[in-house]
């Protein structure tokens, strides 16, 4: 006799059964592109577009095929590596310079990077409840995030914040449409490689080693191998869809960022707005669609910087914890593969997360100034990351043949390495004379 389905077998369909797999296996793409797409992206973008229109356009096409590629052969090694290593072991297995740098890196970039997210979402929440007080904002956006993470109801939260960002970002789409982009100059500048001359307050050398920072050297690259790990992806068996969920994340992050320039290039560039604030930025969603896209921005800026904020809260201390054992490997000895179970990793959320309020505290930079300085300085780590990279995704001793770099993903990697000591040294010399 026929076994009876169950009454959750009766109410799915094989169709609905299709699309809840599909959706499952784009968990870690969609968390990447809500891990990237902070406020490096959305004011690095926007102050290229209004400065400079379309003549840098090629940095950020090649910012992010550089991510792509980057952070596919991390998660490859990740995955295909015949001794189960996270990608940080694999750095460290190098040489221990690896294993310290990348600490000190990961420590320094996750106190800068929520030090700018915490000041603008403490701002746009000043500006949303009229209120002169940013650092109070932003201490409350801090003891909520605190409060909040790792409980039950940060889940419905998160979602109500990720829904509040898809609103920013279809609108900021349909803005871009509705400027009839220069098809023309987009393609011109993507081909282009030039640095145009200075204009407005950030140099176009500076906005060009942001960009790139943001982008294709950003530490938050290192984020999507601990979600592949939470989310099961273990093994080389996950290989495909790791690539087929990574592809689908960079496609989403490549329309969100053009959108975002075009919107600077055609609608702020022409009427002579330069980003120096977030309500500047926020006067294109205000010339279109009036008071309500003043609205829709703040809110979609402080749900995409609390979002974002919460996610480095949760994931960069996985980072520094592994960064951290991997230096003093007794703590992995004596508590376990769990980061959570190292006491370190609280005190390591703890310091990214409360004392970036420094940064907020009046006489210090502004917002804009302040993520542009900080995604410029991702810069200093993409020549380790990379060369690193390069070493390790081509050893015979971890990686069988068919999970070794081709040579167009040696070349880039060489490439990445090359662009990021040239800028380095460009922003240096542009900083010196």
């Amino acid at each position: 006799m026929p076994s009876t389905p169950s009454a959750e077998g009766q109410a799915t369909t094989p169709t609905q059964s299709r699309v809840v797999r599909i959706f499952k296996l784009l968990g870690p793409g969609i968390i990447a592109v809500l891990a990237w797409l902070g406020a490096g992206d959305l004011i690095t973008s926007s102050v290229a577009g209004a400065n400079y229109g379309y003549a840098m356009m090629w940095v950020l096409a090649v910012s992010l095929l550089l991510r792509y590629l980057i952070v596919n052969i991390i998660a490859r090694f990740q995955l295909c590596n015949n001794q189960g290593m996270t990608i940080l072991q694999g750095y460290a297995q190098l040489h221990p310079f690896f294993g310290w740098f990348l600490l000190a890196y990961a420590l320094l970039m996750g106190h800068l990077m929520n030090a700018y997210m915490i000041k603008g979402a403490g701002e746009a929440l000043a500006m949303l409840f009229k209120i002169d007080y940013p650092l109070l904002c932003s201490v409350a956006v801090v003891l909520a995030v605190w409060m909040l993470v790792g409980r039950n109801i940060y889940s419905l939260i998160e979602g109500v914040m990720k829904a509040l960002l898809a609103v920013m970002t279809l609108a900021f789409m349909a803005l871009a449409l509705m400027s009839g982009p220069d098809v023309t100059g987009i393609i011109k500048g993507t081909i282009g490689f030039s640095i145009p001359p200075d204009e407005g307050v950030h140099g176009a050398l500076l906005v060009a080693v942001s960009v790139i920072g943001a982008v294709a050297g950003s530490v938050a690259n290192f984020v999507h191998p601990y979600v592949m790990r939470q989310k099961g992806w273990v093994g080389p068996e996950h290989k495909r869809v790791q690539r087929n969920d990574l592809l689908f994340a960079v496609f989403v992050g490549i329309i969100i960022n053009l959108a975002i320039w075009i919107v600077g290039a055609e609608i702020l560039r022409p009427n002579g707005i330069e980003v120096n604030t977030l309500a500047d930025l926020g006067k294109a969603l205000e010339m279109f669609f009036g008071s309500i896209g003043w609205y829709i921005f703040f809110i979609g800026v402080f749900a995409t910087l609390f979002a974002s904020i919460a996610g480095k809260t949760t994931a960069f201390p996985m980072l520094i914890t592994d960064a951290f054992q991997q230096v003093k490997p007794e703590r992995r000895e004596r508590f376990g593969k769990e980061f959570h179970h190292d006491p370190m990793h609280k005190w390591f959320m703890l310091f990214i997360l409360v004392t970036p309020l420094i940064w907020s505290l009046p006489g210090m930079p502004d917002f804009v100034t302040l993520t542009i300085g900080v995604n410029a300085l991702n810069i200093i780590g993409l020549p380790v990351i990379s060369l690193g990279l390069l070493i390790m995704s081509n050893q015979k001793s971890l990686l069988d043949k068919q999970y070794r770099n081709n040579i167009l993903e040696n070349i880039a990697l060489v490439f990445a390495t090359g662009l990021a000591l040239w800028v380095a040294f460009q922003l240096g010399v542009d900083l010196f004379t």
